[in-house]
């Protein structure tokens, strides 16, 4: 008898499949948040620790905060006797730091402010490529962006009010790509308490919406800014400025003699002198001009309108903060161009996109190091030396409260804890400027100069505030003709009590 064994077949459990990562999107915008916040308020940090800040502008700016903390109006006396800042440019929303500066009275408030603002504008640009790019591109746009030389310029030159408009156009942006009209037209309608040019900004987005069919809403909101930036150019500002104009209407003067022909020659000044040409290149080339595709780009011409035809030849190049309201319309306009090669998805269409981007990677890369986020990884940035140990022995000197006339850099050592004026401009009243009567004798108690300038940029080079040979000789004026004496002088610095 044959038996046949029954063989039991005996399965063992497979193990268990890893269970799917879960992808939490919103750590990558958030954390290039916090890493660019972190970079950006190393180098404003540092450049105060430095003595590298300069009166004009930190010092003006807290000057204005200062006073909104203590419910006064924004007067700032570094630009003269009875200056209401808001006759200066047109920004309200610097009460918003109010609060934060009274509880913490000094400019690295400021200055941590404004690196918060920067970095909060990468988020709806990161957010906005991760959705329609990817993972990888949303690295690319974030670190584009974040290391852009529009915004290193802006957060290595003191403190501005710009900063609040950065994160208030990326947002806006956002909002337009996803064609959310009405979320992006009230993100853009507090720009008018930013800055009076920025009106202009604000009816680019309206004529966005208008051409994307939305024309009520668009057309509106176009005359809104318009009306509204002309409103403060024309009444705002010279009412509350102290000589009932526009301080900077000089900029704005036709460049020809008349209206007409200044119109009629605006598309070649807008490239010449050639450093002009210069900057419209650089501004777009970390999206590797390809942001020029998005009708997004349209956004940026009002800014680099007014910047190139301004007689102001600062407005033209590179440094100071200008371009830092360029930059989220730079890198979203890059998005949106490269959308549809993403949508294709055939291999070419991938192949244009992965190139663009490391196009982008690479440029942002090799203009490190020709702009002020390279100071960190120079070893002076983290170095102290004696002549600022010397300067900081002698501010100690002057007591809380005091009327100090102080060199540029000086000031936002003493404008928290002092009234501080820049030396040798002694505080005067404004209607003595352009009258020709003769300008009164100081009024501070103290006097500290400081002969040694830490660095040129963003100015040319013996530039700024003065001449040493007139600092000079009204030091030697303030000795002779005022009663001031020296009372302390270290390693350069010198300091006087009338």
């Amino acid at each position: 008898m044959r038996t046949i064994d029954n063989v039991v077949e005996v399965r063992r459990p497979r193990p268990a499949a890893p269970a799917p990562r879960t992808e939490r999107p919103a750590l990558l915008w958030w954390g290039w948040a916090a890493v660019l916040f972190l970079l950006y308020a190393a180098v404003g940090v540092r450049r105060q620790a430095l003595i590298r800040t300069t009166g004009y502008d930190l010092g003006i700016f807290e000057q204005a905060v200062k006073a909104y903390a203590q419910l006064r109006a924004p007067v700032a006396p570094l630009r003269g006797e009875g200056f209401n800042l808001l006759g200066d440019h047109f920004h309200p929303v610097l009460a918003v730091l109010a609060p934060l500066y009274r509880l913490a009275p000094t400019p690295y408030t400021l200055l941590v402010a404004q690196a918060a603002l920067l970095a909060l504008a990468v988020v709806p640009l990161a957010r906005r490529a991760h959705r329609v790019l990817g993972r990888r591109a949303a690295h690319v746009i974030a670190f584009g962006y974040g290391l852009s030389w529009g915004i290193a310029s802006a957060v290595a030159f003191d403190f501005h009010e710009v900063c609040f408009a950065v994160p208030l156009v990326s947002f806006a942006l956002e909002a337009l790509a996803l064609r959310r009209w009405r979320l992006a037209v009230a993100l853009g309608a507090p720009l008018l308490l930013v800055k009076e040019d920025l009106g202009l900004t604000l009816a680019a987005i309206g004529g966005y919406v208008a051409w994307q069919g939305r024309r009520t809403l668009g057309l509106a909101t176009a005359a809104a800014g318009l009306l509204g930036s002309a409103l403060e150019f024309k009444v705002l500002m010279p009412f509350f400025s102290p000589a009932g104009t526009y301080a900077h209407a000089a900029n704005l003067e036709p460049g020809h003699g008349s209206l007409l022909a200044t119109l009629a020659m605006a598309p070649l000044d807008a490239v010449r002198p050639e450093v002009k040409a210069t900057t419209l290149v650089l501004v777009f080339a970390p999206a590797a001009l390809i942001a020029l595709r998005s009708p997004l780009a349209w956004i940026a011409v009002p800014t680099l309108g007014w910047r190139m035809l301004s007689q102001n030849p600062f407005h033209w190049g590179t440094s100071f903060h200008y371009t830092a309201v360029l930059m989220p319309v730079v890198f979203a306009a890059l998005t949106d161009a490269l959308a549809p090669y993403r949508r294709a998805g055939d291999a070419l269409a991938r192949r244009h996109v992965r190139a663009s981007l490391a196009t982008t990677a690479a440029v942002t890369l090799a203009l490190i190091p020709s702009f002020p986020l390279a100071q960190l990884v120079h070893r002076s940035t983290w170095r102290s030396t004696a002549h600022i140990a010397a300067a900081r022995d002698l501010l100690r000197r002057i007591p809380d409260g005091a009327t100090v006339a102080a060199s540029n850099r000086l000031v936002p050592q003493l404008t928290a804890r002092t009234d501080v004026v820049l030396f040798p401009t002694y505080p005067v009243h404004w209607r003595l400027y352009d009258t020709g009567e003769p300008v009164p004798p100081p009024t501070a108690r103290w006097i500290v100069y400081d002969p040694v300038p830490a660095e040129s940029w963003p100015y040319p080079p013996g530039y700024w505030p003065y001449p040493k040979e007139r600092q000079e000789a009204e030091l030697r004026k303030a000795e002779r003709a005022y009663g001031y004496r020296i009372v302390a002088r270290r390693d350069g610095i010198v300091l006087l009590r009338r």
